[in-house]
């Protein structure tokens, strides 16, 4: 029986944006120098769609590349993400940690529930040593159908939840903790869209609100 706040990471806890675009320009170098690409990275086009799987991701931006192809370009991806994370080049949002210490302290269990792959999530935990707070860490990896509502609810039955609030930036998140009875609280940050945002029980714009909820 666990009271639980189960966390999106990018774009909620995580400043995705500021290791997103050396990221990505340095994978579309590495397309056009193979005569794979013309122009600018898709940043704004990434920016678009982010929060959805890495599948849907490549398949919007590179469609007319086969699925082999897309995964070695999403395993370059991940690499140049996960370097520039321990080189320091990304930031979690104002306020993380104070609010992580004092939610724990309030006798919440403290999770994640993410749509990016293993490396890259225990890049950002240990980086910032997020384990002094958060209990898990659960990546969309971990249910074959790559469904973000499929993940919550393995969380929830994994730490037997019975009482929580998932936090998160996309209507994924929203969808996810309604579907697994749980409130949503949407957090008015880099990614969010007002649209999306309409579809929370409650909306944030600074982490630290949610220790009035």
């Amino acid at each position: 029986m666990t009271k639980a706040i189960i966390f999106d990471m990018d774009g909620t806890l995580f400043q995705t944006e500021m290791v997103l675009e050396y990221a990505l320009e340095a994978v579309f170098a590495d397309l056009k120098s193979e005569g794979k690409w013309e122009g600018e990275a898709p940043l704004d086009a990434y920016k678009d769609i982010m929060g959805v799987p890495l599948s849907v991701v490549w398949g919007t931006l590179l469609p007319e590349e086969t699925e082999q192809v897309r995964e070695k370009i999403n395993g370059k991806f991940q690499g140049y993400l996960i370097s520039s994370i321990r080189e320091g080049k990304g930031a979690l949002y104002p306020h993380v940690k104070e609010t992580l210490a004092d939610l724990k302290e309030a006798g919440y269990t403290l999770l994640i529930a993410s749509n990016g792959l293993p490396d890259y999530l225990k890049a950002i935990m240990d980086t910032y040593h997020l384990d002094r707070y958060i209990s898990d860490v659960f990546s969309i990896a971990a249910v074959p159908s790559g469904d973000k509502g499929e993940l919550v609810e393995k969380v929830c039955r994994t730490y037997e939840v019975t009482e929580g609030t998932g936090v998160g930036d996309r209507l994924s998140d929203f969808n996810a903790a309604h579907r697994n009875r749980l409130k949503a609280v949407g957090c008015r940050f880099d990614f969010s869209k007002e649209e999306e945002l309409k579809e929370a029980d409650v909306i944030i714009d600074d982490l630290q609100e949610l220790k009035n909820i």
